[in-house]
């Protein structure tokens, strides 16, 4: 049998070919992950929702707390299915880029769905005893209510991922090519937006760690409106004298030293109390020495218009981390 001609080979034709069989495969993932995203919302809606809801185990107030837009979002699966088993899948996804405002509503609930399940588990006892019940049967496969709640999240992601691959194996002369390229720029877009959400609340939960930890007058308010980067101990090298072990906690825009309260402290023992505050802007960073990444960990240097700290690591990844950190707040 002859080989075929390696003349009579045409690429154009080939790379339509490979488009067209990383279109059906994306395709094909699209459709069984959505049937199992929409069984997991349907699960969720009718075994916790519909019965708390029947049963009045939560208030209406914590119920829409604690889930939010889950039943619009699983109305939202339900009606894009369809056309995704007809091959319609333009038409479907352009249709549910109407209710990508449902995933931006959500992720924005999703601090406050957290607090209020911990709440709720700790302080109401038919409450707890529904969601153990609940958790307990074999269609949920051991997963729990507080693994289940991100799933809308998780699944936008997974959107992004999909649809964005959908549509860049979909030629232009395709009739869906337009509406496909549309739904993967507006999914993306919302992904992001929830990402900036998702920042800004673990930036809170952060903050009000960080406030817990500080005690004093002077701490009061001194997270407020900042982001967090990085916290850890440092040794502070004086011009004379020892190093002194010191905790700092670095922001966006400033850094705060704080010395631990003494451990016999009735009140506030294992907090600390704020020392120092320096502006980065106004800080010029360099390395001493630890450049070569060797065991002896190493020095920074900051200098403020007023005064200049030496911070000594004996820790050289820590220092380095310490040092990219740093940096980042300056820029």
């Amino acid at each position: 049998m002859e080989s075929p001609d390696p003349s009579s080979r045409c690429p154009v034709r080939e790379q339509r070919a490979r488009w067209e069989r990383k279109r059906a495969c994306t395709a094909r993932e699209l459709l069984e992950t959505e049937r199992r995203y929409q069984e997991q919302l349907g699960l969720v809606a009718t075994y916790f929702l519909g019965i708390l809801k029947a049963k009045g185990t939560l208030r209406p107030p914590e119920r829409q707390a604690l889930f939010g837009s889950w039943e619009l979002i699983y109305g939202a699966s339900q009606m894009l299915l369809p056309y995704l088993e007809e091959g319609h899948w333009g038409q479907g996804l352009e249709g549910f880029c109407h209710h990508l405002e449902l995933y931006t509503q959500f992720a924005a609930n999703a601090e406050r769905s957290r607090t209020t399940l911990q709440e709720q588990l700790k302080k109401n006892k038919r409450f707890r005893r529904f969601v153990r019940l609940q958790e307990g049967r074999p269609e949920f496969g051991g997963l729990k209510l507080q693994d289940l709640l991100p799933l809308p999240l998780q699944r936008l992601q997974q959107y992004e991922n999909l649809i964005v691959a959908l549509a860049e194996n979909t030629g232009p002369n395709s009739p869906d090519h337009q509406q496909l390229t549309r739904a993967a720029r507006l999914i993306s877009e919302t992904a992001q937006r929830v990402h900036a959400i998702g920042q800004k609340q673990k930036n809170e939960q952060h903050l009000q760690r960080v406030q817990a930890l500080l005690s004093g007058r002077q701490a009061k308010g001194l997270t407020s409106g900042r982001w967090f980067l990085r916290q850890g101990w440092l040794l502070v090298v004086p011009p004379s004298g020892e190093p002194r072990p010191r905790m700092f906690f670095l922001f966006s825009d400033v850094l705060l030293m704080a010395k631990p309260r003494p451990p016999l402290h009735l009140l506030q023992s294992g907090t600390f109390t704020c020392r120092a505050l320096y502006p980065m802007a106004q800080c010029q960073l360099c390395r001493v020495f630890g450049h070569s990444g060797g065991p002896c960990g190493g020095l920074l240097s900051l200098s403020f218009p007023h005064e200049k700290l030496l911070l000594m690591s004996t820790d050289q990844e820590e220092l380095s981390r310490w040092y990219h950190s740093l940096t980042l707040a300056i820029r």
